[in-house]
């Protein structure tokens, strides 16, 4: 056993060990040896988290876009406006319309969305406001409000919405489509008595994602006019009864 550990010692310090004098001075250096190497590994595990730190740098800071809206939500004045309360359903519309991504395509049958660029709401929320806003401000009918529990109306405007993206047939030719449909329904029946399809490519001027979002926004405002446009005249040539009160 003796020899083992003299065998051992004289391998790892490279010379024999001839007294307890010399094993005790060659057991002194592997304290020291262990105490540097753990050192070593430490900071070279420290520079290596710095450095992947270093590396990754800041995240870059999110930019959020809105759809224009009116800012005066008081009603034009109107002494004959049509004698129904019209009441601004939701729009509903796929998963991907109903989350804050700005949505992109080639024109193809995948999308991507942009990371860093969102809208402020979902496409489906915004534009509804912008229905529920520009409806109201034409004073054109009686009163204008989103549907809620607590307020009772004579007619349902809602709808779907398709499309609302970016499509990039080229880095040339980038356009802005926005397709959707509204329904106006009777609420005492449920019948369906108005609808409107819309779809239009609108196209984008430059090719930063700003120039995409004014696209969109502008052809928002083109669908919410040719919608009142179309349901002024069906209002026009169906006029409501108002009701009659009781002497």
């Amino acid at each position: 056993m003796k020899r083992g550990n003299e065998e051992l010692m004289t391998r790892t310090t490279g010379s024999p060990i001839k007294s307890p004098i010399h094993l005790t001075r060659a057991l002194r250096k592997f304290p020291a040896l262990s105490v540097t190497t753990t050192a070593k590994i430490t900071l070279s595990m420290l520079a290596l988290a710095l450095g992947l730190a270093a590396g990754c740098g800041a995240s870059r800071p999110s930019q959020y876009y809105q759809l224009t809206v009116p800012g005066d939500l008081s009603p034009a004045p109107n002494p004959n406006p049509v004698p129904i309360t019209l009441l601004i359903g939701r729009l509903t519309g796929p998963a991907l319309y109903r989350a804050d991504q700005i949505v992109y395509s080639s024109g193809g049958e995948s999308m991507g969305t942009y990371e860093y660029q969102r809208w402020s709401e979902p496409p489906t929320e915004m534009i509804a406001e912008v229905v529920l806003r520009q409806f109201r401000a034409s004073g054109h009918y009686r009163g204008v409000y989103m549907l809620r529990s607590d307020i009772h109306g004579d007619f349902l405007l809602h709808g779907r919405l398709y499309d609302f993206k970016e499509i990039s047939a080229s880095k040339s030719n980038i356009v802005a489509r926005l397709t959707m449909e509204l329904e106006l329904r009777n609420i005492k029946t449920g019948t369906s008595l108005w609808t409107h399809f819309y779809t239009h490519d609108e196209p984008v001027t430059g090719k930063e994602v700003g120039g995409v979002v004014a696209a969109l926004d502008k052809n928002v405002q083109q669908a919410v006019a040719e919608f009142r446009s179309s349901l002024d005249q069906y209002f026009a040539e169906h006029l409501p009864v108002p009701p009659t009160t009781a002497p």
